[in-house]
């Protein structure tokens, strides 16, 4: 389970749409003060949503970031159950193969 939300999702819309929406742009600091919010987390909010807009290249798109979340929730998965297979073969191979049987 996800950690809860520090921050409802429209105090990040906002202080991100007030921020590109701005000429010239404020400082992020003064801005996070001003609508009560760490500084580090509305750089975080901004830089996403540059990324998502595709002005910047550096880090994933939410969207790609939750499809990697996905894969590899999926990739966990399939890896137990390859696990419990292994076991399973190795299981049923023991009591096929009569050479292996010990009394």
């Amino acid at each position: 389970m996800a950690a809860p939300k520090k921050y409802p999702d429209e105090l990040r819309q906002r202080a991100v749409r007030l921020y590109r929406e701005s000429d010239p742009k404020p400082v992020i600091k003064r801005l996070a003060e001003q609508l009560g919010v760490h500084p580090e987390a509305l750089r975080n909010w901004i830089r996403q949503d540059q990324a998502d807009r595709g002005e910047r290249e550096d880090r994933p798109t939410t969207e790609m970031a939750e499809e990697n979340r996905r894969l590899r929730k999926e990739v966990a998965e399939l890896r137990r159950a390859n696990e419990i297979l292994k076991a399973a073969s190795a299981y049923f191979a023991s009591e096929l193969d009569p050479a292996r049987r010990r009394s």
